[in-house]
């Protein structure tokens, strides 16, 4: 008797919060689109979104039922909207509260400890039936299957009163299978008889299987296996129904409110996670750099080009010696600002593509700089760069597309590293991905039992790099190449040309290559984990993951000046390296132009891209072209960003020197050979 009057409360409590939340008008609404239907229907679903917190200052224990015991909390709710139906007549056709399947959709969950489940946290709580928030990485995702929502039942026997009308109602609860809602063993309460399904009424929905990982396995991903040497790859099965369906993206990380439950996953027995409702991973940025960095920028804020050269200078100086392979590092740091957050469309890439004979400390260098990004991650050959398509091992017998490398760099960088060791075909795709930023995934409809063929476009979110060993080669060097150029024929054309950028490493310094890196590796060896150099205690690695985390965010547009500068190279450059066989810039190098000059002003912290961004990206691109084809009129060394070895201020005045007469130079070579309209805006420039 004490209890009736706590049902009461909360079946009242459970009606105000439907009246203000917006809930009850959107029943009413959902019951009159079963009235109008001319379909006869078993069983009526209504989808409810609840807040935990404005329903628990209502009801105290309606609350706690909703976040504890929801399927006890969807009763509630279904013996109000029986109410609801039966006084205000909202359903003609409508006769017993069972036919009432009502689905409660939580916006969230507190914030608190209890109610967040971590997949690599052991014991998992699967017997309790209650909610859990679950954050993680999509690895895999199948295609859309049907389950049974709801079935209605009747008596075998004739003379039974429940042998007609709504009295049997069966419809899915989480973590039950599909025999669970429509098998053959169901007996009658009054008579003991067999019951039969009615198979006109029985309703369907769709079902999608989606594989999630924890969001700490992305550490694993970025190849840190020293730190993580004991850590499993392992991901869960998450069952995601009807209105959640698509809103899952491979390789994209979310918040997952879910209940989970131990069930059938082929032919064993695994954890899986009913999903309830779903949300995005919102990443933070950071909203400043460190105290040294502040130091660094206010110090050199007088040039545009010194801050991003001592930093490129300093940069991974825990892995390789101050002061090595300076143009890599720029360009390295030029890819990681050049990447977005999770949730975030990436904007204009850059690819890179390393020719060296030092494999070992490019390598080295690619590979921490991958760790610096939430989601880099270091391509190994055992595993696919690209999505591919197997047979879903959970039941449904359908296809399963599991993400590759590439999409888990989601936002990030995928390091493939030798690109020699690849074949042909996997070289003619990923040169096909690097110029459409799409992936195709065909999956054949008569191998997993689909009617059709299905072809699915799949945007890629990220950066790629690579490196190519010099001294592996196919075949033997040119003997008419022109001044400046490489013999790069290990290296398919097509493929080097649709990487952005292009960089040679061969002298790690400009004076005693080999000695640098020997000391180092003898200190690393002596005293592993201590800072080896002053600039490693000063700006440490957590200096450079906040750096690139706040200057990727910055949102940058470019000046006029900028603009024109980079169209005039662009038509100068194809105007003087065309041919009888057509010109040798690509109609995607302006694309690439404006992504380094982009990116170079978010290394500087500056929201508007100028003409020395301008400056820097063409230097870089005209050294490129340089290796591929040779030398032109507009003449660049091998080096023109660091000319001079970076020990003093006197040295980083004297390479802004060099700089300034390469744009002079540069302004020069545009009214020479630009259009018109843009030798005139150099010749202003000049005077």
């Amino acid at each position: 008797m004490s209890q009736a009057p706590n049902v009461n409360l909360m079946r009242q409590a459970a009606l105000i919060y439907m009246d203000r939340s917006g809930g009850l008008e959107k029943f009413i609404e959902d019951c009159k689109r079963y009235k109008d239907s001319t379909h006869s229907y078993a069983v009526y679903r209504f989808v409810i979104s609840i807040n935990p917190v404005d329903i628990t200052e209502l009801n105290a224990t309606l609350g706690n039922y909703i976040l504890h015991e929801p399927l006890r909390a969807s009763q509630i709710f279904q013996s109000v909207c029986d109410a609801a139906i039966r006084i205000l007549s909202l359903i003609e056709q409508y006769q017993t509260e069972a036919q009432i399947n009502v689905v409660l959709k939580l916006t969230h969950l507190p914030e608190l400890p209890g109610y967040r489940l971590s997949l690599c946290n052991f014991p998992l709580d699967y017997k309790s039936q209650r909610l859990y928030m679950i954050e993680g990485t999509v690895t895999a995702i199948s295609t859309v299957t049907k389950y049974t929502q709801g079935a209605q039942f009747l008596c075998s026997e004739t003379r039974c009163p429940f042998s007609q009308d709504f009295q049997y109602i069966r419809v899915h609860i989480p973590g039950a299978t599909e025999l669970a809602t429509v098998g053959q063993d169901f007996m009658c309460d009054l008579c003991s008889s067999p019951l039969k399904e009615d198979m006109k009424y029985r309703v369907l929905g769709d079902k999608q299987v989606v594989e999630l990982t924890d969001a700490k396995s992305l550490h694993v991903l970025q190849g840190q296996y020293a730190t993580y040497e004991k850590s499993r790859f392992q991901s869960y099965a998450v069952y995601v129904r009807d209105e959640l369906i698509n809103r899952m993206k491979i390789g994209g990380r979310y918040r997952v409110v879910g209940i989970p439950v131990c069930g059938p996953d082929g032919s064993q027995l695994s954890f899986c996670i009913e999903a309830n409702n779903i949300h995005q991973y919102i990443s933070e940025s950071s909203l400043t750099i460190s105290e040294p960095l502040r130091e660094l920028y206010a110090k050199t804020f007088g040039s545009p080009w010194i801050f991003t050269g001592v930093l490129a200078n300093i940069f991974a100086s825990q892995v390789v010696p101050v002061g090595t392979y300076n143009t890599l590092k720029l360009c390295l740091l030029l890819s990681l600002v050049q990447t977005c957050n999770e949730d975030e469309d990436i904007g204009n890439t850059i690819d890179l593509l390393v020719v060296t004979r030092e494999t070992l400390i490019v390598e080295r260098l690619m590979s921490y700089s991958v760790g610096l990004l939430p989601r880099g991650v270091r391509h190994t050959p055992f595993s696919d760069i690209f999505a591919t398509v197997r047979k879903d091992e959970h039941g449904t017998g359908t296809a399963i597309i599991h993400a590759g490398s590439a999409l888990m760099a989601k936002g990030g960088v995928c390091f493939i590293g030798d690109i020699n060791s690849n074949k042909k075909d996997k070289l003619d795709h990923l040169k096909s991905v690097l110029e459409s930023r799409n992936m195709v995934v065909f999956i054949p409809g008569k191998k997993y039992g689909i009617d059709v063929d299905h072809q699915i476009f799949i945007p890629l979110q990220c950066n790629f790099w690579a490196y190519a060993d010099f001294s592996f080669k196919k075949c033997n060097p040119r003997e008419n190449t022109f001044i400046g150029q490489m013999d790069l024929s290990m290296i398919p054309i097509n493929v080097m040309d649709a990487f952005g950028m292009l960089v040679y490493c061969n002298e790690s310094s400009l004076s005693h290559p080999t000695v640098p890196l020997v000391q180092h590796s003898l200190l690393r060896a002596v005293n592993p984990g201590s800072p080896l150099y002053p600039a490693s205690e000063q700006f440490t690695t957590q200096d450079f993951e906040e750096l690139i985390s706040y200057a990727k965010s910055l949102k940058v547009t470019f000046s006029l000046e900028a603009e024109t500068l980079l169209q005039s190279y662009y038509l100068a450059s194809r105007r003087i390296r065309t041919d009888s066989s057509g010109s040798k810039i690509s109609a995607s190098a302006l694309r690439h132009l404006s992504s380094m000059a982009e990116a170079h002003a978010k290394l500087s912290l500056r929201k508007e891209v100028t003409e020395e961004d301008a400056l820097v990206a063409i230097l870089l691109f005209e050294a490129s072209l340089t290796l591929k084809h040779g030398s032109s009129v507009f003449s660049v060394s091998h080096n023109p960003l660091f000319p001079v070895e970076l020990v003093d201020e006197s040295s980083l005045c004297q390479r802004d020197k060099y700089l300034r007469e390469y744009q002079h130079q540069l302004l020069q070579f545009i009214m020479a050979y630009g259009p018109p309209a843009a030798a005139a805006a150099a010749s202003i420039s000049e005077e």
